[in-house]
């Protein structure tokens, strides 16, 4: 039996703006894990390419505004899960970015119950008005171009959808890093039900 598990990540951008995905998430995301994977945009190398091929033969991608050298990825995509329409985009369509109820518009757009976007490089995951919004923030921790407040810097990041049904459980990876530099993986776990929202 093939996993039901959904590797969700995007705005890589290795080299440009990070060396690679960080080896403590690497030593996560084994081969014959992961059923498939959403790529939000801005896989800029063949290298991390072939890499997520290798995890997950399965692997959609969706362009994103630096994905000049894939000129015929769609701008976004609709993967069925469950009972669950799940849509993706990289988020640069999306105007203002981030903005909530253009992305309510954009999920009502694709006739979707869980809209993925990347694009701010910061992790986010809410509902609204019925349908669950996930940003898995970059998984390399890659600067972006907005304007990032004093002191706050990129946290790599990335997601796991577990669906089973009309249920939604999010698996939220996050490299944090303490004062004297030690990092370490967080995960966090939030639930989503299609019709009733978020789930205890």
């Amino acid at each position: 039996m093939s996993s039901r598990l959904v590797l969700v990540l995007g705005d890589l951008f290795i080299p440009d703006r990070a060396p690679d995905i960080p080896a403590k998430f690497k030593k996560l995301l084994a081969p014959n894990k992961i059923g498939q994977i959403l790529c939000l945009g801005n896989l800029t190398d063949k290298e991390t390419y072939d890499f997520l091929r290798g995890i997950a033969p399965d692997l959609q991608i969706v362009k994103g505004d630096f994905d000049v050298e894939a000129p015929n990825l769609a701008l976004s995509k609709v993967v069925t899960h469950g009972s669950l329409r799940i849509g993706f985009t990289h988020g640069h369509t999306i105007i203002p970015p981030g903005d909530a109820d253009s992305l309510l518009i954009a999920a009502r757009h694709m006739d979707v119950d869980v809209l993925l976007w990347g694009g701010t490089h910061k992790f986010e995951a809410y509902e609204l008005e019925g349908k669950f919004f996930i940003n898995p923030g970059s998984a390399t921790g890659a600067l972006g171009t907005g304007w990032w407040a004093d002191g706050e810097e990129p946290v790599p990041s990335f997601c796991l959808m577990d669906v089973q049904g009309d249920v939604l459980v999010l698996y939220v990876y996050q490299l944090k890093a303490d004062p004297s530099g030690v990092e370490t993986v967080g995960v966090e776990k939030v639930s989503f039900r299609k019709n009733s929202g978020l789930a205890a």
